[in-house]
């Protein structure tokens, strides 16, 4: 097997970070490549260093390509090399096609310069079917899944005749059965000749997908290991990764559960848009003091939807059913009055709805706690920076100063200042949605510690989530939802994979099964 990417002592610094320090990457000819490491750890900036994204001049050190020194200006001059990087944000446009997608600016053209739409929408046809796509050509990309938006923007490399591929957090957005269909089609473009390079934080796909794996620690190469080595365990990973072991992923936690503070009965959600789709059907479930409640569903099955329109009604219309907080039936016709009530809800969309990227951390932290350092109407700006001071060292958010921009922290840094903002507001009840989609394990631990703080302090917690094992690692009791509708609620000392799975594939039509089976 011959080498066909080296990337020699690359350095690359930010004002105030080095954020690449000395850092060697060696790819073979036709391997899957796997790059692993924490938050922050310089895995991105070192796939932005080879597409071109920061251009040769802008870091220290060498690339070479297929045997010769690449020094891009851009990515489109790593593109005329057949290096195509696929970044976490998906860089599609939702209200074009499919087809406009693939080509947009690598358009067909035909006579007189015009786009030969007809030969645009066969080629385009014909890659949907190499990644196993059955979607028009024409389709909206915006009325598409993620799972298929991923696709898409494989198919979009592949026309470019792509000879690198480099995917970053490919699946974190995923469900499992999306996630396995594109480890498929990587294992299928290997077969065919083309290299890839995947950046993961679920140690469970590289040891299934990678035939090599580098692990980057604070800007530094810590060793690149053999996948088909024995000793080449998920363990050994970590350590590198986080500099430690990990004796246990989840901390250790003493349940001591008390009344219940919030309970939805009856309720049922309507689609916002599509009047007479129901999205939420008759769902009720409770959480009480010093418990952590978690919501298992496939992707679509709406846990999402069911935590929004509690949360302020911030989803949905023809919303019915019944709040109780503390015992007592409550109204939450708005996120405000969720707040006034002790509610908050941190998004599974940090970078959309959950934090301002272009704002500094400080404000972040207190924009939905305003009133606790604005008492007359002004912000009192040095209580605002005592209190993000005061978070960023109680959560370890690593940033060279609360006045940086958060858009440029890491994705566990930024979770962490979106913790910060609903702490902050002093919560009954906090709702995480997906709370650690796309960051590491050393960052999911400490979030996990911030959640037994919570419950510990006798808050009440509700976790939603896509990783099965980390509802039953972290969680008391457990609710699967699918087609909208609560199928099941499980204690986790009875809970298994198997059988939660069993209860978020109850078909829509399907009998829900006895109170006796669901406990």
């Amino acid at each position: 097997m011959s080498t066909i990417l080296e990337m020699r002592s690359i350095t690359k610094e930010f004002p105030g970070v080095k954020a690449l320090s000395d850092v060697t990457l060696t790819v073979e000819q036709g391997e899957i490549h796997a790059i692993c490491g924490e938050n922050g750890a310089g895995k991105s900036t070192l796939m932005k260093v080879l597409s071109g994204v920061y251009p040769h001049g802008t870091y220290g050190g060498e690339i070479v390509f297929d045997g010769k020194t690449a020094e891009f200006g851009s990515i489109n001059d790593s593109e005329a090399e057949g290096i195509v990087i696929i970044h976490q944000e998906l860089a599609l446009v939702p209200y074009l096609s499919v087809a406009e997608n693939i080509f947009l600016g690598n358009e067909l053209r035909g006579r007189g310069g015009l786009i030969d739409w007809n030969r645009a929408n066969a080629e385009a046809a014909k890659l949907l079917a190499r990644v196993g796509l059955d979607e028009q050509p024409v389709s909206t990309v915006g009325t598409l899944g993620v799972g298929k938006q991923q696709l898409i923007e494989i198919a979009k490399a592949l026309s470019k005749e792509v000879r690198l591929l480099i995917l970053d957090e490919p699946t974190a957005a995923l469900n499992d059965n999306d996630s396995e269909h594109l480890l498929e089609l990587l294992r299928q473009l290997k077969a065919h000749g083309i290299t890839c390079i995947i950046i993961s934080h679920k140690l469970n796909e590289i040891a299934e997908i990678a035939d090599r794996t580098t692990i980057i620690r604070d800007g530094r190469t810590i060793e690149t290991i053999d996948m088909s080595d024995p000793s080449s365990t998920q363990d050994r990973i970590i350590r590198g990764m986080v500099g430690r072991d990990l004796e246990h992923r989840y901390p250790e936690r003493t349940s001591v559960v008390g009344n219940e503070v919030l309970r939805v009965e009856n309720w049922t959600v309507f689609h916002p848009t599509q009047p007479g789709r129901k999205v939420i059907d008759d769902a009720s479930f409770n959480v009480r003091a010093g418990e952590v409640v978690g919501i298992a569903g496939l992707m679509g099955a709406g846990r999402t939807e069911l935590a929004r329109s509690v949360f302020g009604r911030s989803y949905g219309r023809n919303i019915s059913g019944r709040l109780y907080k503390d015992g007592r039936e409550i109204k939450v016709p708005s996120v405000a009055d969720a707040i006034q009530h002790g509610i908050a809800y941190a998004t599974e969309d940090r970078k959309a709805y959950g934090l301002n990227l272009i704002d500094d951390v400080c404000r972040n932290i207190s924009l939905a706690g305003l009133e606790n350092i604005a008492p007359r109407g002004w912000v009192n700006s040095n209580e605002e920076l005592r209190v993000a001071e005061e978070y960023r060292a109680s959560l370890n958010i690593k940033t060279p100063t609360v006045l940086a921009t958060v858009g440029k922290l890491s994705g566990g840094n930024q979770q962490k200042v979106v913790l910060s903002k609903w702490l902050y507001t002093d919560p009954d009840v906090l709702i995480l949605d997906e709370p650690t989609r796309g960051i590491d394990v050393g960052a999911k631990y400490e979030i996990y510690t911030i959640v037994n703080k919570m419950v510990a302090a006798g808050k009440a917690v509700v976790v939603i989530s896509s990783e099965l094992p980390e509802l039953l690692g972290i969680c008391d009791r457990v609710y699967t939802l699918a087609f909208g509708r609560i199928t099941g609620e499980l204690p986790v000392a009875e809970a298994t994979q198997e059988r939660l799975m069993e209860l978020m594939t109850i078909e829509r039509d399907q009998p829900l099964p006895t109170k006796d089976y669901v406990s």
